[in-house]
């Protein structure tokens, strides 16, 4: 099992940083070349960690956060782990421990689509834009 932790403000950089890790691997086919956001995702991060009604827990690893996890009582809100470190089912592990029922993720992320389906979830036919350029599809799904 891994060894989780609950995330404080000092986190925000690191969040950031393994998030744009993640991104810029597993989402380069969505997002091209166009510049990760990363003031933007930090500036949101901030918000994420200082709000009361999310918990945020992380695994540390030698070189900096391996992976991440925020949820509410009703959604899974953000989830990745380092490149390094797929394959190893700590993402399947936070999608689990979340407890969580509801999720947005992007359309064309099939890596994330088939492990949530893989774990019971299922599209609900809704979907929105998602707020980053180039702005592609986000489905929601929900835990079946």
């Amino acid at each position: 099992m891994t060894l989780w932790r609950r995330a404080s403000g000092a986190d925000a950089g690191p969040l950031a940083d393994l998030e744009q890790a993640a991104n810029l691997v597993g989402l380069a086919h969505v997002f091209g070349d166009l510049p990760f956001p990363y003031d933007a995702v930090l500036t949101r991060w901030v918000l994420v960690l200082d709000d009361p009604e999310v918990v945020t827990e992380v695994v540390d690893g030698d070189q900096g956060l391996v992976a991440f996890a925020a949820y509410d009582h009703e959604s899974l809100r953000h989830v990745a782990v380092h490149p390094g470190f797929w394959g190893q089912g700590i993402a399947r592990e936070a999608v689990v421990r979340s407890g969580a029922t509801r999720l947005w993720v992007l359309d064309d992320n099939h890596r994330a689509r088939g492990l949530y389906e893989s774990l019971g979830w299922v599209p609900t036919g809704v979907t929105q834009e998602c707020p980053w350029e180039p702005h592609p599809t986000e489905l929601e799904y929900r835990r079946g």
